[in-house]
């Protein structure tokens, strides 16, 4: 694979792909997140640590929320291949045992992407006001995904008395429940995060079955 001729750099003279930059961009600003929190990210420090020119990232991104708002779009866009994996799709077989399965692995992936998780749905993006459109397009697609995975279970078993929208809702408080949980270190014990799940995920699977 041939480099591109890549801008005058300030401190480095590692090469990058432009095509490439804004990928290697979020993935370093995530990183940054995760080692040294938001106050360890910047611009200036991004484009120092991929070897680019200190303009570089500004191409990509007009500002740091704007840089932010990029790394939690990615972060729907995970997390939206995470609810739609199989079996968890419309026409596959559902049984309690996968409803486990699913809220195990959205907990999991609240752990394990946690600096993307907390600019998802922490406030620090919400509440400031400045959301990028296309944050709210990917927040919006990935709840969607979830709500028609909730369709999928209710036609798996022929009953949609619930609202599927409302068991969204509240599944998916009870599920981001749990996941502050671990994050914000209030539980650190990943078991008794496993029995609550296997807990929830029953509960969901009895909710499915009332009657209107």
């Amino acid at each position: 694979m041939t480099n591109t001729s890549p801008e005058p750099c300030q401190s480095s003279d590692k090469p990058y792909h432009h095509g490439d930059l804004r990928r290697q961009i979020l993935d370093e600003a995530a990183r940054l997140l995760k080692e040294e929190g938001e106050a360890g990210l910047s611009m200036r420090k991004l484009a120092q640590n991929l070897g680019v020119s200190r303009t570089a990232p500004y191409h990509h991104f007009t500002d740091k929320q704007a840089l932010l708002c990029g790394v939690a779009e990615e972060g729907f866009r995970r997390l939206r291949e995470v609810v739609r994996t199989p079996p968890y799709v419309k026409g596959a077989e559902i049984s309690e045992a996968s409803v486990r399965v699913f809220v195990r692995r959205y907990v999991q992936f609240s752990i394990d992407n946690a600096e993307y998780y907390e600019l998802m749905f922490g406030a620090r993006l919400w509440k400031s006001q400045q959301l990028s459109d296309s944050l709210k397009t990917e927040a919006h697609d990935a709840f969607k995904v979830y709500i028609e995975q909730i369709r999928a279970w209710q036609q798996s078993i022929n009953n949609s008395n619930i609202d599927a929208l409302r068991f969204a809702q509240v599944s998916w408080s009870t599920l981001h429940g749990m996941s502050r949980l671990l994050i914000d270190g209030i539980y650190l014990d990943v078991s008794a995060i496993n029995v609550m799940s296997d807990t929830a995920a029953k509960m969901f699977w009895q909710q499915l079955y009332l009657p209107a």
